[in-house]
């Protein structure tokens, strides 16, 4: 299976994520109120993701390597899931490099 953005409705909220190959989440968008802001979210992704210095790695509440895509402006685009170290978290950053620009989106709103 390859790579996708799954945009999903939850009640009046939206939101996607980013799924590798694996089907495992590699990015997680924010919720949204509307349907075109999500998609616009999924745009920013496949706008910044190539950008190595656009990678925000820091570490979770209980210390595990993470990661968050930002925008040009600073703004948080999506966060990563935690990691076990920070080998696998570039492992992460590097899945995002390769499927975000390009990934189809699966819409099951």
């Amino acid at each position: 299976m390859a790579a996708r953005y799954v945009l999903s409705q939850s009640g009046s909220q939206f939101h996607f994520v980013l799924k590798a190959g694996n089907n495992e989440v590699i990015l997680q968008g924010e919720r949204y109120t509307a349907r075109q802001k999500a998609l616009a979210g999924i745009a920013s992704v496949r706008a910044n993701a190539l950008y190595e210095d656009r990678y925000l790695r820091k570490n979770a509440a209980n210390g595990q390597p993470m990661f968050n895509l930002m925008a040009a402006n600073g703004q948080v685009i999506g966060t990563s899931e935690t990691y076990t170290s920070t080998g696998a978290r570039e492992i992460g950053i590097r899945s995002v490099m390769s499927n975000g620009p390009d990934a189809p989106i699966d819409d099951q709103t």
